[in-house]
């Protein structure tokens, strides 16, 4: 079986490691066979990750994504190769993804510790059932405490309700924590993985982070916080 972490963060957002040092570190300190940079609002961590490791021939893949911030919540977009906007409805955002040919995961679901997608926005998109907007998967193993505190309740309700893949990732802001969760699949490759996810033959896992230091630990939320108005000032000074 093939291991994914689909849901890292480098210093094109909010995570503290380049993509080249995040890179270095999955190469040597991980047996992970497929990632995505996913950092907020941005894909361009992605793209960059995904040229690099191809250049300097990683044995692992990578899957260009962005962490993209909706007026419900976060969604992981997936196999995007451009930003998807931020800050619209969650539907017009999956719209968008699915039109973009990429996946669309609810990352941490129910969770009040960041912008999170909620029980009520989950039960209305699974009712109306439309095609293209709706989630491909539920992030239901992250070690994070943002994921920990609500993994349960979300693993109940997707078993009875919303029938969702479940995938396992990391959300790593910091070396120390990337792969400590990942989605196991049939496979090694990135599309190996986007066919498991698409078919529900996927497995969600995680163990417990490694320890940061408290210093570095609070140098990354000053950093997370500003992660999202640093790339609203970037937009509206491009559009100057």
């Amino acid at each position: 079986m093939g291991k994914a972490d689909v849901h890292l963060h480098t210093r094109v957002s909010d995570g503290l490691a380049s993509v080249e040092l995040l890179l270095e570190y999955i190469e040597h300190c991980t047996d992970l066979d497929v990632i995505a940079v996913t950092d907020h609002e941005d894909v361009r961590g992605g793209l960059r990750a995904r040229e690099v490791a191809a250049r300097r021939g990683y044995r692992f893949e990578v899957i260009p994504g962005a962490e993209v911030t909706t007026l419900q919540g976060h969604v992981l977009a997936l196999f995007v190769e451009r930003d998807i906007p931020s800050f619209r409805g969650v539907e017009s955002t999956l719209a968008m993804i699915h039109d973009a040919g990429g996946l669309a995961v609810v990352p941490h679901p129910l969770s009040w510790l960041t912008r999170s997608i909620g029980q009520r926005t989950l039960d209305a998109l699974h009712e109306r059932g439309e095609a293209g907007i709706s989630f491909d998967a539920i992030e239901l193993a992250n070690p994070s405490p943002a994921g920990r505190r609500t993994a349960a309740k979300a693993a109940r309700l997707n078993a009875e309700r919303w029938g969702l893949p479940a995938t396992g990732s990391s959300d790593a802001h910091h070396l120390e924590h990337v792969g400590s969760g990942w989605t196991e699949f049939a496979g090694r490759t990135a599309e190996d993985f986007r066919r498991a996810l698409a078919t529900g033959a996927v497995r969600a896992r995680s163990v417990p982070s490694g320890a940061v230091p408290a210093g570095r630990l609070a140098l990354g939320l000053v950093w997370g916080y500003a992660a999202t108005p640093r790339k609203v000032v970037r937009m509206l000074g491009g559009r100057r």
